[in-house]
């Protein structure tokens, strides 16, 4: 009787029904692509480390993330080859560098530059173009996401990096950072002597492989030891810190939250409001309920009922169109990174807001006289 009273109520005003669970999906799809977006701008802060197949890392002094780097002796990586338990170290420049293009205009770029990036799985998603190919000259390879900025390019073509004359050998894919700066690659040395000044017997980062079986407590301790002036981080370590920072210092963090607030909020207003309304409409029907020997608890369920199938319907309305906004969001290069196990906590959370929601009701109906019934 409980169940069937509540359909009843619930679809009664189908109009009704349908503001309700707009409000929810609306509130639902607010939360995915809000907190979606900033999983994908975490994930471009962090993608380059989690791709580079390092345990560990040897940084400068309190460097706050991958993109801004400084500048430390390349000398240092012979140190921390000579540590037992390391399979393999290699220098790593990370570096902003002027681009010129066609146009005479000037952008900015990302370059990463190793002697051997085979050995390091990176670039990870290489479209057009061999990798190995960097080190036989002024090449680079740029990555798609720079369409956007730089405008088309060809595999082939020549751009000016640092007004030296560079040849596009190679194109890859989904090598973005976080603040959305085109990446280049380009070999170590080239890299050097485009920005010789600072970078001429310097580099940014040490990558280190261990040897199976290594101890890495072991040898990041060593590497402490020998490198008293450097930081040393696992990668997870090392993605968690760069994340981080954009979180620290910037307003996305905030701004993620202000937002996932209102659409709680509204969510809740809406299933509040015309819940509430719905129980006023039909509160002889819930003192029949009463009359017949039913308790609160029985018109409880009923109202559970109602924010139950409110919530169903408006996650799955919600879902739906967030994924749908997917493709919209890859063609202006921005991520909508939606997790398993984070749209099942929006799920346990709609439920139990849509219930919240219902308690409005619920001092209203327990008050209810069963006499109600019998009046004119």
């Amino acid at each position: 009787m409980a169940v069937s009273l509540a359909r009843k109520n619930l679809l009664h005003d189908k109009l009704r029904f349908f503001i309700t669970v707009s409000g929810v999906a609306f509130a639902v799809t607010l939360v995915f692509v809000q907190v979606g977006l900033f999983l994908g701008l975490l994930d471009n802060a962090s993608i380059t480390i989690e791709k580079i197949s390092a345990d560990l890392w040897v940084t400068s002094k309190n460097t706050p993330n991958v993109d801004f780097a400084h500048t430390f002796p390349e000398q240092y990586v012979q140190r921390v080859r000579s540590i037992d338990g390391v399979e393999r170290a290699d220098n790593l420049i990370v570096w902003f560098m002027q681009l010129a293009l066609p146009n005479g205009a000037q952008e900015g770029t990302l370059v990463y530059a190793l002697e051997d990036f085979t050995a390091w799985n990176i670039p990870w998603n290489v479209a057009q173009g061999d990798v190995r190919d960097l080190r036989r000259g002024p090449y680079m390879f740029l990555d798609s996401s720079a369409q956007r900025r730089y405008g088309p390019f060809q595999v082939g073509e020549y751009r000016e990096v640092l007004e030296n004359r560079m040849k596009i050998i190679g194109q890859t894919q989904f090598a973005r950072s976080f603040t959305t700066t085109p990446i280049t690659f380009m070999d170590y040395r080239k890299a050097q002597e485009l920005s010789f000044q600072v970078l001429s017997g310097n580099t940014t980062y040490i990558l280190l492989k261990l040897k199976p079986g290594a101890d890495l407590e072991a040898v990041r301790a060593e590497i402490r030891r020998r490198l008293p002036y450097n930081d040393v981080y696992t990668r997870a370590e090392w993605a968690k810190r760069s994340r981080a920072y954009w979180v620290a210092n910037t307003g996305i963090g905030l701004n993620m939250y202000i937002t996932v607030f209102l659409g709680i909020l509204v969510g809740i207003v809406v299933v509040a409001q015309t819940l509430y309304t719905s129980t006023m409409e039909h509160i002889k029907e819930f003192g029949t309920v009463k009359a017949i020997g039913g308790g609160n608890w029985d018109i409880y369920k009923i109202l559970g009922e109602q924010a139950t199938i409110a919530a169903v319907f408006g996650f799955v309305f919600g879902s739906l169109m967030a994924l749908s906004m997917r493709p919209v969001m890859a063609k202006i290069d921005l991520k909508l990174i939606i997790p398993p196990e984070f749209a099942a906590i929006v799920f346990v959370g709609t439920l139990g807001l849509c219930i919240a929601a219902a308690a409005i009701s619920f001092r209203k109906v327990a008050s209810i006289d069963p006499a109600l019934v019998f009046r004119g």
